[in-house]
């Protein structure tokens, strides 16, 4: 039986522009511990999508746990003004503390 990760690996090299594949993608990569190969996926998805604040939520996360700060801290700005646009009180919050944190 296939992982999660050859999952959707495979559904990603069949339709490449699929960003909800990629998302899904990259969750399961995280899971598995191997948040690195991850970020593209990630960044594919914000890129595709400039409302997509989960995706650079997620993104952000995984550049702190990295250690690249410095690369996290736009990402992380990029979504709390969509949290902010979107009305979205939680991930507001949170986004503001992860930032004061930086």
């Amino acid at each position: 039986m296939a992982s999660r990760v050859e999952q959707f690996a495979a559904l990603v090299e069949r339709q490449p522009g699929n960003e909800l594949f990629r998302f899904s993608l990259a969750q399961a990569l995280v899971a598995e511990g191997r948040g690195a190969e991850a970020l593209p996926h990630f960044a594919a998805c914000a890129e595709k999508k400039a409302d997509w604040m989960m995706a650079r939520i997620l993104m952000g996360k995984l550049l702190v746990q990295l250690g690249r700060r410095a690369e996290a801290r736009p990402v992380l700005e990029d979504a709390l003004r969509l949290a902010v646009e979107q009305h979205h009180e939680d991930p507001e919050r949170e986004l503001r503390g992860m930032l004061a944190e930086l």
